[in-house]
């Protein structure tokens, strides 16, 4: 039997644009980066373009299906719930 892989850090930013009815929707795919605090940097860089950016990271074992709860790094504008 095979050890399960160890859970990896999944790191994010996302954009959101409005839909011209009032609803934030993805400005782009979801975008990984390497480190937290590039993802800040980069979700940062992205305010003065869109209504509503977030960074965030969690813990992830993809292998099983397994996600941990999202930890926000920075968040700007109205962004919609992630769950």
């Amino acid at each position: 039997m095979s050890k399960p892989t160890p859970p990896t850090k999944l790191i994010v930013v996302m954009a959101f644009e409005d839909d011209g009815e009032g609803n934030m929707r993805p400005a782009f795919d979801p975008r990984e980066y390497q480190s937290e605090q590039r993802a800040r940097i980069e979700a940062g860089s992205l305010i003065n373009t869109y209504p509503a950016v977030i960074a965030w990271s969690r813990e992830a074992r993809p292998d099983i299906g397994e996600y941990g709860a999202p930890d926000v790094l920075f968040s700007f504008g109205p962004v919609p719930d992630m769950e």
